[in-house]
């Protein structure tokens, strides 16, 4: 099922459902769904060529009805410009080099698609004032990229709120968040980014955490009016 050579059938799932007492129809119906997709996904071309924590989040996004994020050093994945993410991949240590820079460029620009689709998923991004500030590039390419954040965010199904530091500080400021909503709650996941590469989280307990936490979050924000008036000062003293 992995490389999309072939599916899991409607009637096997159900049949492993009945075996593991499973009766919710919604959660089995996204279950086969997911498993009777016979698209092989564009992030498998990457799978020799890249850490198979890129991959994971590529099928996250994918899959996504909804999603989530929190950031604050970096202007989220899905929202960089080409040369953001240029600048971004050339400060690597070790440094990426040739093909290795090339594909990770490549793949990032990619994941993009998914906020492209004729039905996108919803997608909510709280960026704090930091990530703003940074200047991945320069002047010209740190410019580029928040003009062009305002213009995503302006799009019907993306929302983008800015925390100032004049905010303060809050619980769970420190770490960036990613938060895919499945089909059925049970199929949400959290991601969590970490030196050492991504942390993937799907308990209900730790589900509930991160959505209160988000919602936090949001609210430590501006709205989204002002927000884009922050983004578009900050833009004008580039």
């Amino acid at each position: 099922m992995e490389t999309a050579r072939f599916g899991v059938s409607g009637d096997r799932i159900r049949a492993l459902a009945c075996v593991y007492g499973c009766d919710d129809q919604a959660h089995i119906e996204a279950l086969i769904s997911i498993a009777e997709d016979r698209t092989k996904g564009w992030w498998l071309e990457y799978a020799e060529a890249l850490p198979a924590d890129f991959l994971d989040l590529a099928e996250l996004e994918h899959h996504a009805r909804g999603m989530r994020t929190y950031q604050i050093a970096h202007i989220p994945g899905l929202l960089q410009t080409e040369d953001h993410i240029k600048a971004i991949f050339a400060e690597c240590d070790p440094p990426l080099l040739g093909e290795d820079l090339d594909r990770r460029i490549q793949h990032r620009v990619r994941r993009q698609a998914v906020l492209e689709k004729e039905w996108p998923p919803k997608y909510e991004a709280v960026i704090h004032e930091a990530a703003l500030r940074m200047q991945f590039g320069g002047t010209k390419t740190a410019k580029a990229q928040l003009e062009h954040l305002i213009a995503m965010g302006d799009r019907d199904h993306i929302t983008i709120q800015v925390i100032p530091f004049t905010a303060g500080g809050f619980a769970g400021s420190g770490q960036s968040i990613f938060y895919a909503q499945g089909d059925v709650a049970q199929l949400d996941t959290v991601q969590l980014d970490a030196t050492h590469g991504i942390s993937l989280l799907d308990s209900p307990t730790q589900l509930r955490n991160y959505r209160k936490l988000l919602d936090r979050m949001k609210a430590k924000a501006l709205p989204v009016g002002e927000s884009r008036s922050f983004i578009h000062t900050i833009t004008g003293q580039l």
